[in-house]
């Protein structure tokens, strides 16, 4: 572990995390929000008069490879933080790294080339202020009751939920007392906005998918020196929300929102000529990404319902949780499969 010897690392400082370019197969879509969402979150940091610029890991998403079109927004992303703060700390996060277990190779060698962007690779103590990045092997033994004022990491700890559904098991490495000497820790990793204690999971920037729904509390936080952290919610990201048609029936302007991505449960009779007129209609409206009416299996269907639009979706997310979570054997832990799974 490197020291440095700087007694204040900031006055005030803008953070974020977890915002991984290039998820939902290079989606041009999905890039295009990143950009949105670093635009304002520069716009934020610069009314509440912040110079540095802190990034928790996971700028990217897919570790063994880089697609073209998202390497151009990457590059896009460290041009707007370099020009933007006077000092821009990027941290390695599991999935900026070729390997998971070793962090010789990662997804951003370019950003030397900006001077105001440090890439925090390993390791580092800046006077009272912890860099950690993915850790490795048994480096979580070397940072135990560190006793830093501030930490700022990557961290996979036990006890913390991974997404609304799955909570971290404890696999004997870093936990939460190691980190009790710090004023504050703040990790990503973890999508899901919470804090226990003194450690805080900012959450990512947005919902990315349908494990994220009805959580819309994302954004970014801002902290000032000494001060209490303070959360900024982006209020103009995708939203991802599930409810029953009867629900949405009685005010719609109520849940319907641009940018929202939508799965109506039809829980009451409708015929399918209805269906896909409201779904146009309300698509429209709304300025809807996406609006899914999923018809359920215990209702009485006619002739008109058997065609494949009918079929009931479940997110890509969801079917997996269910099978892995479904998985009885003495010799797997279903837990560390779904561990598994969400660190792809």
């Amino acid at each position: 572990m490197i020291i440095a010897n700087e007694s204040r690392l900031f006055d005030k400082v803008a953070i974020f995390g977890d915002i991984h370019y290039g998820l939902k197969n290079n989606s041009r879509k999905h890039n295009q929000d990143c950009e949105k969402f670093l635009l304002w979150f520069i716009d934020q940091a610069k009314a509440n008069g912040c110079n540095t610029c802190i990034f928790l890991g996971d700028l990217q998403h897919h570790r063994n490879s880089v697609n073209v079109s998202t390497l151009n927004y990457l590059v896009s992303a460290c041009k707007l933080l370099n020009e933007a703060f006077d000092d821009v700390y990027l941290l390695t996060g599991n999935h900026d790294l070729f390997y998971r277990e070793k962090r010789e190779i990662h997804c951003f060698p370019f950003a030397v080339n900006f001077n105001n962007i440090h890439v925090i690779n390993d390791p580092i103590v800046i006077g009272q202020v912890a860099l950690i990045p993915w850790l490795v092997e048994n480096e979580h033994k070397k940072i135990k009751k560190m006793k830093s004022k501030y930490i700022f990491g990557h961290f996979e700890l036990p006890s913390f939920l991974m997404n609304a559904m799955v909570r971290m098991p404890d696999h004997g490495g870093i936990n939460s007392d190691d980190l009790k000497g710090a004023d504050y820790v703040f990790s990503g990793h973890f999508h899901k906005r919470q804090n226990q204690d003194n450690i805080h999971y900012i959450g990512s920037p947005f919902p990315h998918n349908f494990s994220d729904v009805w959580d819309d509390e994302r954004g970014m936080v801002i902290l000032e020196w000494g001060g209490k952290p303070q959360y900024i919610n982006w209020a103009d990201g995708p939203k991802y929300i599930t409810m029953n048609f009867s629900d949405l029936l009685k005010n719609p302007d109520l849940y319907l929102h641009s940018e929202t991505h939508a799965r109506i449960n039809i829980d009451v009779p409708i015929n399918y000529e209805d269906v896909l007129f409201l779904r146009e209609s309300l698509t429209e409206c709304y300025r809807l990404r996406e609006l899914a009416f999923i018809h359920k299996n215990n209702m009485e269907m006619n002739d008109e319902w058997s065609s494949e639009e009918s079929i009931e979706i479940e997110s890509v997310d969801q079917i997996v949780f269910n099978e892995l979570k479904a998985v009885q054997s003495e010799f797997i832990d279903s837990n560390k499969l779904l561990e598994y799974y969400l660190s792809l």
